[in-house]
């Protein structure tokens, strides 16, 4: 038999976080997380009429900062009640098999999305159009001039993967497929993600994409390879809307 092209699944602590625990402690860190990056917007003055030339790439950084903060305040306050090494506890180890997750994320950016994407724009063209799908990648990319691109480079590509896996793979799937089992905390997850990011445009996509994220989590029980591929997937896209605009 030949032999996965990544390391077998890591013997991990043992997660006994109930479902309501996890429930609990997400809605408490993303109310906070919310309070907190509204107080940015409101500290900053920045609205819907900002122009271009408007400093919003730092403020998007300042209130990802916000989002992100109370999250990572909860995973580390999650693995020292468990007397457990942070990175033990959530999986967040890598080896030299995840460079497998940059073209895993490329492919997800430029053929899973389309595929799924193209018979919603046959069905409803008006609706799930390319432009409109990619409204929030494009706004981003465009807001940014010069050093301010880099900014977006360490937000959009790697703090909200390293964040969002650690999160919804490491601590949400991570400790539901435990309760429930592995398939359903794979889909139940996905969902969540999915409806997190509030753009209906974008679910369908992003649906399909957090599918192959927590497959990658459930292959291996680290989040290294579906960071790595979280982090090209967001490159790709921010890269394709750049080129084009």
């Amino acid at each position: 038999m030949n032999q996965a092209p990544w390391p077998p699944p890591s013997v991990e602590p043992q997660k006994n976080r109930s479902v309501i625990s996890i429930i609990l402690l997400w809605l408490g860190c993303y109310v906070t997380a919310v309070v907190l990056s509204a107080a940015v917007m409101s500290i900053t003055g920045v609205d819907n009429s900002a122009t271009a030339d408007s400093p919003t790439t730092w403020v998007l950084a300042l209130s990802a900062l916000g989002l992100w903060v109370p999250f990572m305040l909860m995973l580390q306050a999650v693995a020292r009640r468990s007397r457990t090494d942070f990175r033990e506890y959530f999986g967040l180890r890598f080896t030299t098999r995840d460079w497998l997750g940059i073209p895993l994320g490329i492919f997800c950016q430029v053929v899973l999305m389309n595929a799924v994407n193209w018979p919603l724009n046959k069905w409803w063209p008006n609706t799930f159009n390319p432009q409109r799908v990619e409204t929030r990648a494009k706004d981003m990319a465009d807001a940014a001039h010069g050093a301010w691109f880099v900014v977006l480079i360490l937000v959009v590509v790697v703090g909200a993967p390293l964040v969002e896996e650690l999160v919804y793979r490491g601590f949400i799937q991570g400790g539901l497929q435990s309760r429930i089992g592995g398939t359903w905390a794979l889909f139940i997850t996905a969902a969540w993600f999915t409806v997190v990011h509030l753009k209906p445009i974008e679910f369908p996509g992003l649906f399909a994409f957090a599918i192959v994220l927590g497959l990658c989590y459930k292959r291996t029980q680290r989040v290294g390879l579906s960071v790595v591929t979280h982090l090209a997937f967001n490159l790709t896209g921010l890269l394709l809307v750049s080129l084009t605009s």
